[in-house]
């Protein structure tokens, strides 16, 4: 430092230093860390795996239990999920009753088999093709003919998994409350089943032997 320069100079001149040196540093603080700390602590947590936030998408739909860990409700459309989980609980849960009867009783006509993992092979690869044509018929039927993603809910009235099939009235003269109830029971249900029917295919897979 020069000699020339007083005592009041040099303190101004530290001053001036230190300054600069806290601005350089603030620079290179995380600013937004708080802001993103408080937005992950307000998030609405799932209720079915706790340590995820909860899909905002699932939301207000019967049975939802924020339980979405591969976020494919960020990415296609929740009533075309949601038909296609009603519609595999469905099939599941007819396909439980049919893999434990199988077992026991057998279509006249048919071969027997005690292991339900080799009726298909029993039945033979044109029966086969026949529930498959048959389902596809029914599926095509269903839909009138919108049978993909992009249209099957071009009519947004239509509501996924209602078909009016209601052969023993269960829906009549119920009120919205009592509706969702029994709507919360087929979800809960089917999704029971399609873990039950795949647990009794690989039990099967892996013992060799028959379900009982």
């Amino acid at each position: 430092l020069s000699p020339y320069l007083s005592i009041p100079d040099l303190t101004m001149m530290k001053t001036a230093i230190l300054a600069a040196l806290i601005s350089s540093a603030a620079a290179f603080a995380p600013a937004q860390q708080k802001a993103v700390t408080s937005t992950a602590l307000n998030a609405e947590m799932s209720k079915s795996i706790p340590f995820l936030t909860a899909p905002k998408n699932t939301a207000g739909w019967v049975g939802d239990v924020g339980f979405d860990p591969f976020g494919f409700s960020d990415y296609f459309d929740m009533k075309w999920l949601r038909e296609s989980e009603i519609k595999h609980g469905r099939i599941s849960m007819m396909a439980t009753v049919g893999f434990v009867m199988q077992q026991y009783w057998t279509i006249p006509g048919m071969t027997h088999v005690d292991d339900s993992n080799l009726a298909p092979a029993a039945a033979g690869l044109s029966s086969m093709l026949q529930i498959v044509f048959y389902v596809g018929i029914l599926e095509f039927w269903t839909n009138k003919g919108n049978v993909t993603m992009e249209t099957m809910f071009e009519d947004s009235s239509r509501v996924p998994g209602e078909f009016g099939f209601d052969p023993m009235g269960l829906a009549v003269g119920k009120s919205q409350d009592e509706m969702e109830k029994l709507q919360l029971q087929e979800i809960m249900n089917g999704r029971l089943a399609m873990l039950a029917i795949g647990g009794m295919i690989h039990h099967n897979w892996v013992t060799g032997d028959a379900l009982f």
